[in-house]
C-alpha cells in the first residue's frame, strides 16, 4: 500500500523568497574572510588564461615561419614554455582553490552550528532536528561550490572569452562577427534556463531537509516504530520525500544538461560557420591559412571558457538556493548575547525567584499559557507544581530558565530583574532535569560533568551514589569512561544519570520535571532522599505527577488554565481544593486513606 505524504507543510518548513541581490550578498559573506587567497587564485587563473591566449598566436607564427623558411627555434621555445607554465599554474591554482573551498565550508558550518546552538528554544520547536542538520551538511556544500567555482572559474571564463574575442578581432573581424552572433544566441538561451534551474535545485534541497527531519525523528522512536510494525510505512513515508527530491533533482539535471547541450551545439555551429566562411575568405585572399588556423584554435579554445562560465552559473544557482535556506536559519531569533558582566549583587533577604503578575502566550490570538501568575520560590525547600495537561507547568520552567521571556510582568532572581542578569550567570544558578532525560553523545563522564566540566571523580561518584548507580557504573567495561548508547543504559538508568548530572553541578535552584517516573520503589526512595538533602541547602522545584513527590514537597502550587488555583501542603489541598483532589484520584496517587471527591 502506498503511503503518500501531503505536499502542504507548515510555515516553519518554507524557505522565504529573497531578491537575487540579497542572496549574492549572503554568498559574499562567506567569501569575504578569504578574499586575499581568492584574489591570488584569480590572479593565477588569469596568468594561466594569458598563457592559453598566447598559444594560438605563437602557433600562427610557427606556421608563417614554415611558409617562409624562417627559423622556428624561438617560436617553438616560447610555445613549449607557455605549455609548461600553463600546466604548472593550473596545478598550483587547483590546490589553492581546493584548500580555499574547504576553508569556506568550514567557516559556513562552524558559524551555522554556533548560531543554531544560540537560537531561542521556541524558534526550533516546530522545526525537525534532521532538517537543521541538512542545512549544516548538504546546503553548506552548495555554498562552497558557489563561492569558489563561480568567482574563480567565472572570472577566468569571462577573461578567456573576452581575450579570445579581442585576438580573434585582430585576426579577422568578419569571422568574429559570425562567431559573436552564435555566442550571443547561445548565451541568451542558457540564461533563460537559469531561474528554472534555481527553483528546481531549491525544491530538491528542501525535500532533502524534510527527509532528514522525518528520519531523525523516526530513529529516535525506533523501538516504537518496530513495536508498531510500522517499518514499511515509515520507509514509504521517508521514501516519498526522497522520491520528490529525486524528481526535482532530475528536473534540475535536465535543465542543466540542456544548457550544456545548447552551449556545445553553439560552439559546434560556430566552428562550422567559421570553417565555411573562413575557407571562402582564404580563397578570396582576404585571410591567410595560418590566420584561419589561429582563429579556429581560439574558437576551439572558447569551448572550455564557455563550459567554465556555464558551470559557474549553474553552481551559482545552487548556491543562491542554499543561501536562502541558510539565511532562514540565520534569521532565527537568538537568545540575549552572552557578555562578561558580573552577576548582580545577591539580596540575601529576597526570594530565590519571584514571578509578579507574569503573562505569556505562545501564539497571537491563542489563550495565554500563563495569565497573571505571581509566585514566590523560597531560597530553600521543595516546591511542587501540579495541574492538568496544558495548565502551564512546563511554561513556568521555560521562563525560569529564560528559554522564553514573559509578555508582561516581572521575574526576579535574588531580587534583581531577570533582564539584568547575564544569561550564563543566570543559568549557572539553575540545573534542569527534563522529563525525557536526554543524554548527550559521549561517555558517562562527559554526561555527568556536562554542566560542571571542572568536577573531579570524587564528585561524580558522590552524585552516582545518591541515585544508586555506583555498582552499575563499576560493572561497565570502562567505568566512567564507558560510551553511552540506548543499549548501554535503560530508561530508568538514563533518568538517574540525568539527575546525577544536575547534582554534580551543585545548583542553587534545581528544576525537576518528574524524574522518578521510571524508577523502582527502592531507587525512588533513595533519589527522594537525595532531593530532600538538596532542598535543605537550596531550592528544588518539581513538576509532580506521583505521590512521593507531592508528599515530600514543602509547598504545592496547583495550576489550571495558566492561573494559580491554589497553594498549600498536600493535606491542606486535599481537603480544600476539588481539582487537586480529582488530580490525586485520577493519577492514583492517593494518601494512605481513600480520597473522597465531592461532587
Amino acid at each position: 500500500m502506498s503511503y503518500a505524504v501531503p505536499v502542504t507543510r507548515p510555515d516553519p518548513g518554507e524557505t522565504p523568497e529573497l531578491p537575487v541581490g540579497e542572496k549574492l550578498a549572503l554568498l559574499w559573506q562567506y567569501v569575504r574572510p578569504h578574499r586575499r587567497v581568492l584574489a591570488i587564485g584569480v590572479g593565477l587563473g588569469l596568468a594561466g588564461t594569458a598563457a592559453e591566449l598566447a598559444t594560438p598566436m605563437v602557433t600562427k607564427e610557427i606556421l608563417d615561419g614554415l611558409a617562409t623558411d624562417a627559423s622556428l627555434q624561438g617560436p617553438v621555445t616560447v610555445l613549449a614554455l607557455l605549455l609548461v607554465a600553463g600546466t604548472f599554474i593550473g596545478l598550483i591554482e587547483g590546490i589553492l582553490l581546493g584548500t580555499l573551498a574547504e576553508r569556506v565550508i568550514l567557516t559556513a558550518r562552524t558559524g551555522l552550528v554556533r548560531h543554531l546552538l544560540r537560537v531561542r528554544v521556541s524558534e526550533l520547536d516546530d522545526r525537525p532536528g534532521g532538517e537543521m542538520v541538512a542545512r549544516v551538511t548538504s546546503d553548506t556544500l552548495l555554498i562552497r561550490e558557489a563561492t569558489t567555482t563561480t568567482i574563480v572559474y567565472g572570472s577566468n571564463g569571462v577573461i578567456s572569452i573576452v581575450g579570445a574575442l579581442v585576438l580573434m578581432a585582430v585576426l579577422d573581424v568578419p569571422l568574429l562577427l559570425t562567431t559573436l552572433a552564435v555566442i550571443i544566441g547561445v548565451a541568451v538561451l542558457a540564461i533563460l534556463l537559469m531561474p528554472a534551474l534555481a527553483r528546481a535545485q531549491e525544491e530538491a534541497q528542501a525535500e532533502i531537509g524534510h527527509m532528514g527531519g522525518r528520519l531523525e525523528g523516526i530513529l529516535r522512536a525506533l523501538r516504537t516504530v518496530k513495536a508498531s510494525r510500522a517499518e514499511e510505512r515509515e520507509s514509504e513515508r521517508i521514501g516519498a520525500y526522497a522520491q520528490r527530491s529525486a524528481v526535482k533533482a532530475v528536473k534540475a539535471v535536465r535543465i542543466e544538461t540542456t544548457a550544456w547541450t545548447i552551449t556545445g551545439a553553439g560552439v559546434n555551429l560556430a566552428v562550422m560557420l567559421v570553417l565555411g566562411y573562413g575557407a571562402y575568405r582564404v580563397s578570396q585572399d582576404a585571410l591567410e591559412v595560418s590566420g584561419l588556423v589561429a582563429f579556429l584554435l581560439y574558437l576551439f579554445g572558447l569551448t572550455w571558457p564557455v563550459m567554465m562560465l556555464t558551470m559557474s552559473l549553474t553552481a551559482l544557482q545552487s548556491g543562491l538556493a542554499a543561501a536562502a535556506r541558510i539565511h532562514e536559519v540565520v534569521s532565527l531569533e537568538l537568545e540575549p548575547v552572552e557578555d562578561d558582566r558580573p552577576a548582580p549583587p545577591a539580596d540575601s533577604e529576597a526570594a530565590a525567584v519571584e514571578l509578579v503578575d507574569v503573562r505569556f502566550g505562545y501564539r497571537d490570538g491563542a489563550p495565554p499559557a500563563l495569565d497573571g501568575v505571581s509566585l514566590v520560590v523560597p531560597r530553600r525547600g521543595h516546591l511542587a507544581i501540579v495541574g492538568p495537561s496544558g495548565a502551564g507547568k512546563t511554561t513556568v520552567f521555560s521562563l525560569l530558565l529564560r528559554f522564553i521571556d514573559p509578555d508582561d510582568g516581572v521575574m526576579l532572581l535574588d531580587g534583581t530583574p531577570y533582564a539584568e542578569w547575564p544569561l550564563p550567570q543566570l543559568r549557572g544558578r539553575i540545573a534542569y532535569v527534563e522529563q525525557d532525560t536526554p543524554l548527550v553523545p559521549g561517555s558517562l563522564r562527559d554526561n555527568l560533568a556536562y554542566a560542571a566540566p571542572q568536577a573531579d571523580d570524587a564528585e561524580l561518584w558522590a552524585a552516582l551514589d545518591v541515585v544508586r548507580m555506583t555498582e552499575r557504573v563499576r560493572s561497565l567495561p570502562d567505568g566512567l569512561d564507558s560510551e553511552l548508547s540506548p543499549t548501554t543504559v535503560s530508561g530508568g538508568e538514563r533518568q538517574r544519570i540525568a539527575l546525577a548530572r544536575a547534582l554534580v553541578a551543585a545548583p542553587e535552584i534545581l528544576l525537576l520535571d518528574e524524574v522518578t517516573a521510571q524508577l523502582d520503589g527502592l531507587t525512588e526512595a533513595a533519589v527522594a532522599e537525595g532531593i530532600r538533602r538538596q532542598a535543605e541547602r537550596g531550592t528544588v522545584v518539581t513538576i509532580a505527577h506521583r505521590l512521593s513527590t507531592v508528599l515530600d514537597a514543602d509547598r504545592i502550587v496547583v495550576l489550571e488554565a495558566g492561573r494559580i488555583r491554589a497553594m498549600g501542603t498536600h493535606d491542606e489541598l486535599l481537603g480544600s481544593d476539588e481539582l487537586y483532589a480529582e488530580l490525586v484520584a485520577a493519577l492514583r496517587i492517593a494518601a494512605h486513606a481513600p480520597v473522597e471527591v465531592s461532587g
